[in-house]
């Protein structure tokens, strides 16, 4: 069944063009943590191994917006921006803050592939596998963040909150503008 105006469902194109966009964030919110944090730490060494797996989702998304004519959000400026600030900040409070800004992103991010794996099915084998991949990928960057002491940050509940409504509101923008 495919996609037509008024359809409640995501489009593919829309897929594409959120997931983009989330990989572009990631990659941009580990910079930002690693500006801060350095490169000498257990903490950063984890991060920057991150880091280079989100690199690889945004290029596989980078060349499928290229292949497929997808438009890219256009408000990607702001993602790069945001993305950077909220990972400094994060960094600035600490090495766990920084593993509880991933837990909750990533936590996002397994719900909204999971959401995308169940709709796509059998229609879109590239798409599909790909999210499967980095999906697991994801998964795992959450339980490192939560093995590395993502849930003792001071506010953790709070922080968690905030940055997984921030994601939340990243993707349903970035859907359709």
């Amino acid at each position: 069944m495919s996609w037509k105006p008024g359809d409640r469902r995501e489009s593919h194109d829309a897929m594409v063009r959120v997931d983009q966009a989330g990989e572009y964030g990631a990659t941009r919110i580990y910079a930002g943590q690693l500006a801060v944090m350095g490169d000498r730490t257990p903490t950063a060494r984890t991060i920057a191994g991150m880091a280079n797996q989100e690199e690889h989702h945004r290029a596989f998304f980078d060349a499928m917006i290229a292949k497929r004519g997808v438009r890219p959000t256009l408000i990607q400026p702001l993602w790069d921006v945001a993305g950077f600030a909220l990972g400094m900040v994060t960094a600035a409070m600490g090495p766990r803050a920084a593993m509880a800004c991933t837990a909750a992103i990533e936590t996002e991010i397994d719900l909204h592939y999971a959401a995308q794996l169940a709709q796509l099915g059998d229609s879109d084998p590239e798409l599909r596998d790909a999210v499967a991949r980095f999906r697991d990928e994801e998964i795992e960057h959450r339980d490192t963040a939560i093995a590395s002491g993502a849930e003792t940050t001071p506010g953790y509940p709070v922080l968690s909150a905030v940055i997984r409504a921030g994601c939340r509101l990243a993707i349903a923008v970035s859907k359709r503008v």
